[in-house]
């Protein structure tokens, strides 16, 4: 339109006016205006009118005329417009809910809802239209104070009716709908019923999450899945106090629960409880959520990695364990081999006891005792891998042995026996794929160095570099910021486990130091 949109800031952008463009910024939204005009002309090759304009008369052309090709074009997917605003001040809001108006698509632009059958996978095609059999896509949960959950559903086509029963066909479980809400920004309004195209806020829904489809039962289909990214940056979280413990779960499941990005588990190995979402911001904003929303105050920070411990040798061990305190005492005596295997051989724990030296039913306690001594290590207490034990000989006392005497007896000789066979530390390497312009290849090349990290290859993808490389997953922490200061948040990355390696002898020793 070449008009100056100026917003009133006491009005928070409530109010504006339309003005001639600043004569310092005229030439520049000419020349711009220009070049979309000349990008709308390449969208439809048959409209030669709206050609043959912008190339010989571009003033001739009326807002009708320019409003028609950019919907054509986003419609058809070819075209994606940029408009200007401010959030924070409530800038350009207007414009934006008219450019969504006008050039967007309706349930009619789209044309037939194409979905599966649940029985033969075979493609379902329904016409959007109230007549047409329910179906509708929950994309969004919320947790609402006062009502509770509030999943938002869009309806494709059909009637949702309050008080009908539908059938969740992603889960397979059936449904009702005790409520139906028309939200308007913090406020709500109750309604019967929803049409083909409405956006309803349903309570009432039990089993359905963001993604799965809510038909009518006697017309099930499932509509096509939101396929969601797998988290690229993980922490621990733990609260700041015990009153806090059982409101930071319930915040962790109704966020979890919201949001299909944000992972909550717990390691195994570590016993933290480890958040994960898709940045570092992402993982903030949440924790502020938490704070703000549901009252509760959490520490976060890196998680610990969980390292390994292996041997480089073979080695034995022979240990005997006596106590005489008054009265029966504790005897066990028990020699052990140990080699290492192959990575990923796992544990091997073989009986070579012949004689009966160590007798059966001592036997398993013996096995017992060698698993708590894998499980807590030598070096720095991470378990051990790639090993095989051998239990070769023994002794007993037939009235003080007992299955605890042997089952520390053996968990002290495995530990002697590793110790005397040079172990090493082993830390988890990642497989991390970077996706960057080729302006800022030296940049991220370096940084993964800096990260210990191998370079393992480079491919040119539709004008991008892929970037293939193995870096330790205790030097990815803070990655994903880094890497968009890299590349002025233009490159991206995926990671995943690759396998184990050697800790370096320096970082070995630090992390033994801890």
């Amino acid at each position: 339109t070449m008009k100056a949109y100026l917003f009133k800031d006491e009005t928070m952008g409530a109010e504006y006016s339309v003005g001639k463009i600043p004569n310092d910024l005229e030439e520049k939204c000419k020349k711009m205006r220009s070049e979309l005009l000349e990008e709308l002309a390449t969208i439809d090759e048959t409209n030669e009118e709206f050609m043959t304009k912008v190339l010989e008369n571009p003033s001739a052309l009326t807002e009708d005329e320019i409003h028609k090709a950019i919907r054509k074009g986003v419609i058809e997917n070819k075209f994606n417009p940029v408009l200007c605003g401010a959030a924070f001040k409530n800038k350009g809001v207007q414009q934006i809910l008219d450019a969504i108006t006008g050039w967007l698509p309706s349930p009619i632009d789209r044309g037939v809802i194409k979905g599966l059958s649940l029985d033969s996978d075979k493609e379902i095609q329904i016409p959007p239209s109230d007549d047409s059999p329910l179906s509708a896509l929950a994309f969004k949960i919320v947790t609402d104070p006062y009502v509770g959950k509030l999943t938002f559903v869009r309806v494709y086509s059909g009637v949702l009716e309050k008080g009908t029963a539908v059938i969740n066909t992603t889960k397979d479980k059936p449904e009702r709908i005790s409520r139906l809400l028309q939200m308007h920004a913090n406020q709500r309004e109750d309604k019967d019923a929803f049409f083909t195209g409405d956006i309803a806020a349903c309570i009432g829904l039990k089993n359905t999450t963001t993604g799965d489809t809510l038909c009518s039962e006697n017309s099930p289909l499932i509509l096509e899945k939101i396929e969601f990214p797998e988290p690229v940056i993980s922490m621990a979280i733990e609260p700041k106090s015990k009153a806090d413990r059982e409101k930071l779960s319930l915040a962790l499941s109704s966020l979890s629960e919201e949001d299909p990005t944000f992972r909550v588990k717990t390691d195994e190995d570590t016993g933290q409880t480890i958040i994960a979402g898709m940045g570092e911001l992402h993982l903030e904003i949440l924790r502020d959520r938490m704070f703000r929303e549901f009252k509760v105050e959490a520490n976060v920070g890196k998680p610990q990695v969980s390292y390994k411990e292996t041997i480089t040798k073979a080695g034995k061990a022979e240990n005997k364990y006596v106590k005489q305190s008054g009265g029966r005492g504790q005897y066990a005596h028990v020699l052990l081999e140990i080699e290492p295997l192959q990575p990923g051989g796992g544990i091997v724990i073989e009986n070579k006891i012949v004689g009966g030296t160590i007798p059966k039913e001592f036997v398993p306690a013996v096995i017992k005792g060698i698993n708590e001594g894998i499980n807590t290590g030598v070096l720095a207490g991470y378990n051990l891998v790639d090993i095989k034990v051998k239990i070769v000989y023994g002794s007993y006392h037939e009235v003080d042995s007992s299955e605890m005497a042997f089952k520390i007896c053996a968990s002290m000789c495995l530990k002697e026996a590793a110790r005397a066979s040079s172990p090493i530390l082993l830390e988890p390497i990642m497989k991390v794929v970077a996706t960057t312009p080729e302006e800022y290849l030296g940049d991220i090349i370096g940084d993964i160095n800096r990260r210990r990290g191998k370079i393992l290859g480079q491919d040119m993808k539709k004008g991008t570099l892929v970037i293939t490389s193995e870096v330790p997953l205790s030097e990815m922490f803070g990655y994903s910021t880094q890497l968009r200061s890299l590349s002025s948040g233009r490159a991206t990355y995926v990671m995943e486990p690759a396998h184990f390696e050697k800790v370096p002898s320096k970082i070995q020793e630090e992390i033994m130091k801890k």
